[in-house]
């Protein structure tokens, strides 16, 4: 009897054992962690659970059957003893009873380990589920949080819009520019403006417009004998070109923007501080042109430069190639999705001799970081090149643009030869409200034959500025140091220019810092946005020259971002389609670049072999050291017209 009540012990510890494991279980399964986990993390879990569980459902099956075969046989072994045997006999009952005996106590020992091996994994996994479930309500509070101030920040913005007073249109009879502003001039604007560098040497000045019979001798010295009457033919009304029909039918639309909902949020908030070109994102946020293609869009105010030829005065030439800087920027404002990353080695021609007068070919050149190399050639007597490298963060409430590289500029006919770089872009209300892009920064063009200078400032927006949006004011200087022309407008809208006849300095403030007043004859308008076509907002906001930029052209080269196949479904709006096509093409390039790997590595050491993959050699642009700027810059080579002429493409990489 003393067996049977260890074997019904043993039956109890593993019955208990058993509610014990599937209280484990539970406890496990995550279902209360089931929203806060992302998707891979639940699949592994569910994968992870479902396996233990057949695991302690076998180990539960097999304690229940040794204890019932347990207990028949020590009630067959006590029937036995209670039988008159031979003694030979009761000898074997008698080995036979203690070898069950053993067996019970191993037995025995086998449950108490496992009942002891789930105690402990059954503390250890209360531990880890409570630390597990703390860093996701921690995660789930942050983003609630973020979310929160969000909706606070735009609550704020609406109110200050609506508020009683504010001036509709805060335009006045002269304009007070902060001009290369300092920092603590900047101390009401938001913190999405923190980011941004100010000089602390800086200089604020103030514009009053004066009349053309006014004294216009200095009091601290005049500008310089420039003849205002000598520029108006050029500068006056510079943008009001009209024009001229194409002597080749351009189509004038493209078929409408799908109206597919998709939280940004939802794929942006696990990429805070990543390089924007590193993370997969699908076309629904794109828009159906390449980066080579918003690239070219550049040339769209090309009349501005076409204008510039004819300048006779360099300081009069440097207002118009500072125009033609800002009227880049136009085409942004309402273009808040992200172009295709270009593919190595995709390049895109823009052949508009006759309508335009000028012929452009942009080449990507480098995968990680992204860059472009561009070059432009216009019949009217100017050239224009640039290698452009794209550096994006993702910031949590913005996501800032920052392109790097310098833009070169050179007229044949007078030699003047303008550098300039790219100011940074910001896109805000990332993860609630409507998107909305900003330009800030300043942009300094230097004449590096004349020694003039232009120095831009770009305003970045605050709500409790009465300055006007997307503001840009700039002072054009000559090689002296002597300021001739004063800039003032919007990069979304017009730029406009007036001559300095006279210069002093103000009254000290009280905070004891002082600003030059200009006095300046009446502005003249350089550049004025064209407006958008006829139903634009469903058009992803293109402009003319970008609804012909993706319209298919024969005797382009194979790897035109035309013939890009993803970025065709999207612009037809077959997107599901598109996101496919996207992801065979990423895993395609990512192929040539292992088998670049394997190449290089046969010659050459693993981090050397390394070095070569990433190095790809551009094939109508050659590195070069600028002699300008002392940095090596990609540069065209020639050769793609030529190739054009006679469709020799068989030199060009199969990446599409």
């Amino acid at each position: 009897m003393k067996g049977r009540g260890c074997w019904e012990t043993a039956s109890v510890r593993s019955f208990c054992s058993s509610r014990c494991l599937n209280k484990f279980k539970k406890d496990d399964s995550g279902d209360d962690d089931e929203e806060t986990a992302s998707p891979a993390d639940k699949s592994e879990l569910h994968n992870t659970i479902k396996s233990l569980s057949l695991k302690l459902d076998d180990l539960s099956t097999c304690n229940d059957l040794i204890a019932k075969h347990g207990a028949a046989l020590q009630r067959s072994l006590n029937e036995l003893d209670g039988l008159r045997i031979p003694y030979e006999s009761s000898e074997k009952l008698k080995a036979v009873n203690e070898r069950a005996t053993l067996f019970r106590i191993t037995s025995n020992a086998m449950i108490n380990a496992c009942r002891d091996f789930l105690e402990l994994a059954e503390t250890h996994s209360r531990k880890w589920q409570r630390a597990l479930q703390y860093e996701q309500e921690q995660r789930v509070h942050l983003e609630e949080t973020i979310e929160q101030l969000a909706k606070q920040h735009n609550s704020l913005e609406r109110a200050f819009r609506s508020a009683p007073g504010r001036a509709a249109n805060p335009t006045k009879s002269f304009s007070e520019g902060s001009f290369l502003t300092s920092k603590g001039e900047d101390s009401e604007e938001d913190e999405d403006t923190e980011y941004f560098d100010a000089m602390e040497d800086s200089t604020s000045f103030i514009t009053v417009i004066t009349e053309a019979k006014e004294d216009r001798k200095a009091e601290g010295g005049t500008t310089g004998p420039v003849d205002w009457t000598s520029s108006e033919n050029v500068l006056d009304g510079a943008s009001l070109v009209p024009k001229e029909p194409p002597k080749v039918k351009r189509r004038t639309c493209i078929p409408d923007k799908p109206n597919y909902s998709l939280n940004l949020w939802s794929i942006m908030k696990n990429c805070i501080g990543r390089e924007l070109s590193k993370i997969p994102m699908p076309v629904n946020f794109n828009e159906p042109l390449s980066m080579l293609q918003r690239l070219t869009e550049d040339l769209e105010y090309h009349h501005l430069l076409d204008k510039a030829v004819h300048c006779t005065s360099s300081v009069e030439q440097m207002c118009l190639v500072a125009a033609f800087s800002v009227s880049s920027y136009s085409t942004t404002v309402h273009r808040i999705a992200k172009p295709f990353n270009p593919m190595l080695g995709e390049t895109f021609e823009l052949d508009r001799l006759d309508e335009m007068g000028l012929r452009s070919l942009c080449e990507q050149v480098s995968h990680h970081p992204p860059a472009a190399a561009h070059y432009v050639f216009s019949k009217n007597g100017w050239s224009l090149w640039q290698e452009i490298t794209i550096s994006s963060k993702f910031r949590g409430k913005y996501l800032s643009i920052m392109p790097l590289g310098a833009i070169h500029l050179e007229f044949q006919a007078s030699g003047n030869h303008y550098v300039w770089r790219k100011s940074t872009s910001t896109v805000h209300n990332i993860i609630v409200g409507k998107l909305w892009i900003d330009q800030t920064g300043d942009i300094e063009i230097v004449n590096h034959k004349t020694k003039d200078r232009c120095q831009l400032k770009f305003l970045p927006y605050s709500y409790f500025s009465k300055e006007v949006a997307r503001k840009v004011t700039g002072v054009v200087s000559d090689g002296q140091g002597k300021a001739h022309y004063v800039l003032s407008g919007s990069w979304d809208e017009q730029m406009e220019c007036a001559k300095i006849v006279q210069s002093s300095p103000s009254s000290p403030s009280l905070d004891g810092k002082q600003k030059t007043v200009y006095q300046t004859l009446p502005a003249k308008l350089l550049w004025k946005k064209y407006p958008l076509p006829e139903n634009a907002e469903n058009m992803y906001y293109f402009s003319e020259l970008a609804l012909t930029l993706n319209e298919h052209e024969e005797g382009v080269a194979p790897t035109d971002s035309r013939l890009r196949p993803d970025q065709r479904l999207m612009e037809k709006g077959h997107w599901d389609e598109a996101n496919t096509e996207k992801q065979r093409l990423e895993e395609k390039q990512r192929v040539s670049r292992r088998r670049r790997l394997e190449a290089c590595s046969r010659g050459c050491g693993s981090e050397d072999a390394e070095k070569e993959a990433d190095t790809y050699m551009p094939l109508w642009f050659e590195k070069r050291l600028d002699p300008l700027t002392g940095e090596m810059a990609c540069v065209y080579k020639g050769g793609y017209w030529e190739a054009k002429e006679k469709q020799e493409w068989h030199m060009c990489p199969n990446i599409f």
